[in-house]
């Protein structure tokens, strides 16, 4: 077993994060970045570390949860969603979304957001699950705070969505969600790879986290999302992503271009 191998056991078997799930291209990235950031050069040396100090073990598993995220991350994506969004409003009952993986919460919250802004949707039916596993991101996510930084405009990704300013409060390059927007959504921790499977769901939102996931996991996590929609449900994945084969059956394509399925 390689250096770097016996380095992922180690983070698999103390850290409790999955290391086996992930590409392993992906993981490396994320331990050298750990490592130059600690003057360690060697896998033995940051393994040696790891078991010594809790506060890199930390920002280590920090450093590997995917937590790339924004506002209306691709727009054309969110103009279907809007219109996934009205049909469901049309029923007379509650309106269960679950964005899964949410990282820091700026996808539950557009979901929010795009329910409040459009008077073609009831927001007083919508009802938000968000997941993720990382327990800080999700504090993040909760206070639902954000800055414009020379990377991220905030207020450019949130200007597809008129009427926005009256639900997000800005105080110059700070943007807070309001506690209307908040009221939609309910933030709780989840694993998608050793978790299991919720119930009843009319959307699932799950967007950009498989291309960092082995090609052997996708699968299982892809069933945990299908298992928790209701048939006729919505499923939304990220635009370079793919279903499994054996899963395509089990799914009609509402926008293949823009990786939205219905569950048949």
């Amino acid at each position: 077993m390689s250096s770097f191998d016996t380095l992922l056991s180690f983070i698999e078997s103390e850290l409790g994060f999955a290391t086996s799930h992930y590409d392993t291209s992906y993981l490396d990235r994320r331990v050298s970045s750990r490592m130059r950031r600690t003057d360690v050069e060697k896998y033995e040396q940051y393994r040696a570390l790891l078991a010594d100090d809790p506060d890199e073990r930390d920002a280590l598993l920090d450093a590997l949860s995917v937590n790339v995220t924004s506002f209306l991350r691709n727009p054309d994506v969110w103009e279907e969603i809007r219109d996934v969004l009205r049909s469901l409003a049309d029923s007379h009952r509650q309106v269960k979304l679950w964005s899964a993986a949410c990282s820091d919460g700026r996808e539950p919250y557009s979901l929010a957001l795009l329910a409040l802004v459009d008077s073609d949707i009831d927001a007083t039916k919508v009802r938000i699950t968000a997941t993720d596993i990382d327990r800080e991101v999700l504090a993040k996510a909760r206070r639902g705070v954000y800055r414009s930084t020379r990377t991220t405009d905030i207020a450019e990704q949130l200007e597809p969505l008129d009427g926005y300013e009256q639900y997000v409060e800005r105080d110059g390059n700070e943007f807070r969600v309001s506690n209307r927007v908040k009221r939609l959504v309910d933030f709780e921790r989840h694993d998608l790879i050793h978790g299991s499977s919720k119930s009843d769901f009319d959307f699932v939102s799950c967007r950009n986290l498989f291309i960092y996931i082995n090609a052997e996991h996708k699968l299982p996590m892809l069933r945990t999302i299908t298992n928790s929609l209701r048939t006729g449900g919505y499923l939304v994945i990220g635009k370079t992503e793919t279903l499994p084969e054996v899963l395509k059956k089990e799914y009609e394509p509402v926008d293949k271009r823009l990786r939205i399925y219905q569950k048949s």
